[in-house]
């Protein structure tokens, strides 16, 4: 296990949680020894996680969501401006990454967060990835 302040959170990790999939209890027990001012997401994992929550009719849920992660818990929310944007094509490219997966991984350097994920993809970046379960 790894002592890591910083993090950013990729979509999947909330996900997992808000629609009680396989790795729910994991992602649960990680948030609850996390310091949510650690702990960030990006506005595109928030727009996404609005997405799949609202076609899905839990509007309930998405504004819990909002309410809980960045009302109550003021965990950070972070943006790329047009030069990040930039920078996201570029590693989307090189890395060979989507977009969205690239855009993660932009914004976890830019702003010198470890990316909390499942998402294998990103183990073929120089940024690697952990997972909740290596996170003390």
């Amino acid at each position: 296990m790894v002592a890591v302040l910083n993090l950013l959170l990729d979509t999947n990790i909330w996900l997992e949680l808000l629609l009680a999939q396989q790795k729910a209890d994991e992602v649960q027990e990680f948030l609850s020894r996390s310091n949510s001012s650690d702990l960030a997401l990006t506005d595109f994992t928030l727009y996404s996680i609005g997405i799949i929550l609202t076609r899905h009719h839990k509007f309930d849920l998405f504004a819990d969501f909002v309410a809980d992660t960045l009302e109550h818990a003021a965990i950070q929310l972070v943006s790329l401006g047009a030069t990040e944007m930039q920078q996201l094509v570029v590693n989307q490219q090189q890395l060979r990454l989507d977009f969205d997966d690239a855009y993660q991984y932009t914004a976890a350097v830019v702003t010198g967060r470890s990316l909390v994920s499942f998402d294998t993809d990103f183990d073929r970046t120089p940024l690697k990835r952990l997972t909740p379960d290596q996170i003390t």
